[in-house]
């Protein structure tokens, strides 16, 4: 596929990945429409993005699944259509099971599956009236094996990928696309925003996260894999081999991130 000419909805997009997709698919001569919760920050985005003018902001909460309906309508209104969207808003975690309010595991699956998933369906009418439309789904590594302190983030990105191999399976016939991106460490603020066991940010970097992909590098993958139209991509350094670890032993995977003490 290319991007000309297309508009590209992505979520998440006042900072870090998010941004950084914005920044890029600017220069692919598409419309952008930017959403978050800060409209500050998105309207600082879209002045960095190479046409301005093709760029729309649009507030968007992931915890109000109600509202997805008339937050959709409105997108479409903007410029007519959209031909794909980016769901890439969502937030982390980083506490022990034992330690970790049940409360956290609600708004990790609030926001980081439900809401992806009520976005998705308020807008899968307009893809299939149009016969045509790209869900990208930002999920993690996380979401294809898991590590520690990381458990209600992972149970939200293991749902968003059955959640969205059945919607690419029902919808084949309607000519609708599904991208899984999953990111290994990357270097954004991921880890400081992550929730920890009452629900309060964790605040700070962690090294695993601090060496990670460079974000501009990391998108530069992830457009390639939008591009081809892949179903899923797995997308980080030496960590992205654990998934195929996983498929071969699921004792040795278990065995090596025990190894790598990853908090």
């Amino acid at each position: 596929m290319t991007f000309n000419n297309k508009v590209v909805w992505i979520t998440g997009a006042s900072s870090g990945i998010g941004k950084s997709l914005a920044i890029a698919l600017s220069k692919h001569n598409c419309k952008l429409i930017l959403s978050a919760r800060r409209l500050e920050e998105l309207e600082k985005a879209k002045l960095l993005c190479q046409n301005p003018e093709a760029v729309k902001v649009l507030k968007l909460d992931l915890a109000h699944i109600e509202s997805m309906p008339n937050i959709t309508n409105t997108a479409i209104s903007y410029f007519g259509n959209i031909d794909v969207l980016v769901n890439n808003g969502g937030i982390s975690q980083r506490s022990p099971i034992i330690e970790t309010s049940i409360n956290v595991d609600r708004k990790l699956m609030e926001i980081d599956y439900l809401g992806t998933v009520a976005l998705s369906k308020a807008l899968l009418p307009h893809f299939v009236a149009n016969q045509a439309g790209h869900f990208v789904v930002v999920s993690s590594l996380m979401g294809k094996f898991s590590s520690s302190y990381r458990s209600a983030y992972c149970g939200a990105k293991h749902a968003l990928h059955g959640f969205f191999d059945a919607l690419r399976l029902e919808h084949d016939k309607d000519h609708i696309k599904v991208t899984m991106i999953c990111p290994g460490f990357v270097n954004t603020n991921v880890a400081r925003n992550a929730l920890t066991a009452d629900g309060t940010k964790q605040g700070y970097q962690d090294d695993m996260t601090e060496n990670g992909l460079d974000v501009d590098v990391f998108v530069k993958k992830m457009i390639k894999a939008i591009r081809k139209e892949k179903f899923e991509a797995y997308i980080g350094k030496f960590e992205r081999f654990g998934v195929y670890v996983k498929r071969l032993s699921p004792k040795l995977i278990h065995k090596l991130v025990l190894r790598s003490k990853v908090r």
